[in-house]
């Protein structure tokens, strides 16, 4: 039996004391709150990949600077273990013309208090626990990740 990891990529991002963060629609799960993350895509880095699913996800065009830290999780509720990467950075451009990802219902800028109160809705344990290690001042250059096609 071959096991693999889902590789996936999430951003932490902050502004002005709020986070951003997307409302999903998960069919059995109902609406879900997560950071704007997504599954690696072939022959892509772990920074474009997280680039561009803020974008798909967000309309916002991110710029990663820090990788915030490397999350192993898996989910009894579908069996499946998650290899997340959590990168941070900042928001330059918005695009209020393009159409976000299917099943994302809404990007929202939300402290720390309401993400709190919305823990029963969030999509993984991994969603605090990011924002809680990003508070805690956890950054790591970008430099360490190599990535050759």
């Amino acid at each position: 039996m071959i096991w693999k990891p889902n590789v996936t990529v999430a951003a932490v991002i902050e502004q002005e004391g709020k986070f951003l963060l997307v409302e999903e629609d998960q069919q059995d799960l109902g609406i879900q709150l997560n950071q704007p993350a997504g599954h690696l895509e072939p022959s892509e880095s772990i920074i474009q990949g997280c680039a561009r699913e803020v974008l798909e996800e967000t309309a916002y065009t991110f710029q990663p600077q820090w990788l915030i830290g490397i999350y192993q999780w898996h989910s009894t509720a579908t069996d499946t273990t998650y290899l997340r990467f959590a990168l941070s950075g900042f928001v330059t451009e918005f695009d209020a013309n393009q159409e976000l990802d299917v099943g994302i219902l809404c990007a929202s800028w939300l402290d720390l208090d309401e993400i709190q109160r919305r823990r029963s809705h969030h999509r993984s344990p991994l969603v605090l626990r990011c924002i809680e290690d990003y508070l805690a001042g956890k950054r790591y250059s970008l430099d360490i990740f190599s990535h050759q096609i």
